[in-house]
């Protein structure tokens, strides 16, 4: 919530075996959240879970009691924070889309002058038309412009990256659950400067840089948006036009938090979003980051077949960048291997 800009008063826990169908919570549960928005004289109460949009609407009746407030779930709050980060146009046509997207299934929540009839003719509608039907109407037309706005720039990036495939240019994305430092890495691999902050979905936009790298030639390195658990599918939609940098890359670097605890399961989390946007079987060295917070050494990991697997590094301070760099030059020289039926030079390292 804070990287919404919204401040945490309170914390309500529950678990259940199922969700129920009504009010995803239990009774109990609610009327526990309800005296709380109550005694905080809450405007927001914020489900850190997919609600429905009628569980929506009968929470907000149950939670009325105390006073009219707003329910968010899950997917409204990364929705927010996506408004708020976006920088260019294409991010925030992506942006507006998914959003219009999920509004659509919510249009009677809240909305009292919804019921209402209005009159009219022509394009407003028939007599007796209700308001419902003219905002779910405007919302399908702006959707299909946006979407063939965003089509138009797939095209560009599309004529793009066949200009690179023609040059041989080696495609590298960083990829990896938000906030694991993919910006400080990129902007330390390319000399860019690219938004970096301590924040979830700093980056939302995909900035693309070419650098030239001893031993590999020219390559282009490409920052894409963090991923998350339980991302909602309407997200990896709207962003799938960015994503195809990560699908149509002949590497990527999939940055893990080494410092976090929850590293393993969120690098899982990356790996089942990659394989939902058909990227699954692009190769990979996973980029151990943060290594001065864990208090881990530079070094490289090699899997059974001597490939490199694994690099430790810190984005922050510079330590292991350079094996970093090695690994990728080490990896642009086995592309070319293959592709001109020179037999591959490898030097081992031990683990």
């Amino acid at each position: 919530m804070e990287s919404a800009g919204v401040r945490r008063h309170r914390v309500v826990r529950g678990r259940r075996s199922r969700p129920d169908p009504k009010l995803y919570a239990g009774r109990g549960k609610i009327e526990e959240i309800a005296r709380a928005a109550g005694e905080l004289n809450a405007a927001f109460v914020v489900f850190n879970h997919a609600l429905s949009p009628a569980q929506e609407r009968n929470l907000e009746k149950e939670l009325a009691q105390s006073g009219p407030l707003r329910v968010m779930d899950r997917t409204e709050v990364i929705l927010e924070i996506f408004a708020q980060r976006a920088q260019t146009s294409e991010g925030k046509l992506q942006v507006e889309l998914a959003r219009l997207e999920h509004l659509s299934t919510r249009l009677v929540r809240g909305w009292t002058h919804l019921e209402r009839q209005r009159g009219g003719l022509g394009k407003t509608g028939g007599p007796g038309e209700k308001q419902i039907e003219l905002d779910r109407r405007y919302i399908a037309q702006r959707v299909r412009v946006l979407k063939h706005k965003l089509q138009s720039l797939k095209k560009q990036r599309t004529v793009q990256r066949r200009s690179r495939v023609r040059r041989e240019v080696l495609s590298v994305s960083i990829v990896g659950y938000t906030n694991a430092g993919k910006s400080t890495l990129f902007n330390a691999l390319a000399r860019a400067k690219a938004y970096e902050a301590d924040q979830l979905f700093a980056t939302l936009d995909t900035t693309t840089r070419r650098v030239w790298l001893p031993d590999a030639g020219a390559v282009v390195f490409s920052d894409t948006v963090g991923f998350i658990r339980s991302l909602p599918h309407m997200l990896v939609a709207a962003f799938r036009a960015t994503l195809e940098e990560t699908i149509h890359a002949d590497l990527l670097l999939h940055v893990v938090d080494a410092a976090s605890p929850a590293r393993e399961e969120q690098q899982a989390e990356v790996d089942k979003v990659l394989a939902e946007i058909g990227a699954q079987d692009v190769p990979q060295i996973v980029v151990s980051n943060k290594i001065d917070a864990a208090s881990l050494e530079p070094g490289v990991e090699r899997d059974q077949y001597g490939r490199i697997s694994r690099v430790f590094v810190s984005a922050r301070t510079g330590a292991g960048l350079g094996e970093l760099r090695g690994a990728v030059a080490e990896f642009a020289r086995e592309r070319a291997a293959v592709r001109t039926g020179a037999p591959e030079t490898r030097t081992l390292q031990p683990h």
